[in-house]
């Protein structure tokens, strides 16, 4: 059987290159494009070499129309308004499309789970395993301890260039939260706090956002009762986790029916 190739979106960038390394290190995959932005100043260049792999003969380019009719898979870590493009030519090229972008809008799911029609599409706000598992225990922890006793609140800390807030990792936790309490999350989640805000009310789940330095991306889910409380944390130390997470991602994808997936699918902590 022939390796999956992969196209890399981004692929000078910190993240696309990590993807580029970890393709390189797992069987069954290979990078037969590589993309980004127009006027980037890789265009042109080896992709391999630039992400310290060595010469693999694919050059940088801006053009992803060739590069998807002619790939089995995109790995795309981008921005919500590019992820929801390529899902559109995933799905006239129906192959499939790895997102891990984060800030996406209500508008932007709509158009990528609509592309899902015809592309085989996994949307996760972080493809870490360990992530994941997390989200699992935390739906199980917010349904098992009741609402009216203990409070849940969010903290996450990431890099001074991260642009979105909360972050995709966090929403994913709150997600699971809300689960697990049977709520929506859209209209039970405090985002901000500022001033004489009252007390908490009952039942919201809370975010706070912390920004600085390198932090490639830590992860609290408190879940606070009187005289007690139970912290799930998780610490992630190199974005090599979230590449690995999607090119496996990308290789499950490859044997599934269209249709819009979660990591969780991939890792079968829903099974």
């Amino acid at each position: 059987m022939s390796d999956m190739g992969l196209v890399v979106v981004g692929a000078a960038g910190r993240m696309g290159q990590a993807i580029i390394r970890a393709i390189a290190a797992i069987e069954g995959v290979k990078v037969v494009g590589a993309l980004d932005r127009k006027g980037a100043p890789a265009i042109g260049r080896d992709a391999g070499e630039l992400a310290g792999v060595g010469q693999i003969g694919v050059a940088i380019t801006d053009d992803p129309l060739p590069l998807f009719a002619s790939a089995d898979g995109v790995i795309d870590f981008s921005a919500p308004a590019a992820s929801v493009e390529y899902a559109g030519y995933a799905a006239q090229a129906r192959i499939v499309h790895v997102i891990g972008t984060t800030g996406c809008s209500a508008q932007d799911d709509a158009a990528i789970e609509a592309a899902a029609r015809h592309a085989t599409i996994v949307k996760s706000g972080n493809m870490s395993l360990g992530v994941n598992l997390l989200a699992a225990l935390v739906e199980q922890a917010a349904r098992a301890l009741p609402a009216a006793d203990f409070d849940i609140e969010i903290l996450e800390m990431h890099h001074r260039h991260k642009v979105d807030a909360p972050s995709g990792t966090a929403l994913l936790l709150g997600e699971a939260a809300a689960k697990g309490r049977a709520i929506a999350l859209a209209e039970n989640s405090v985002r901000t706090r500022d001033g004489h805000t009252g007390a908490r009310e009952a039942g919201t789940i809370g975010f706070a956002t912390l920004r600085g330095g390198s932090v490639v991306g830590d992860h609290s889910v408190l879940l606070a009762g009187t005289g007690e409380r139970i912290t799930l944390f998780h610490h992630a130390e190199d974005r090599s986790i979230f590449a690995r997470g999607a090119v496996q991602a990308a290789l499950w994808a490859k044997d599934q029916k269209p249709g819009l997936y979660a990591m969780r699918d991939v890792l079968g902590l829903d099974g």
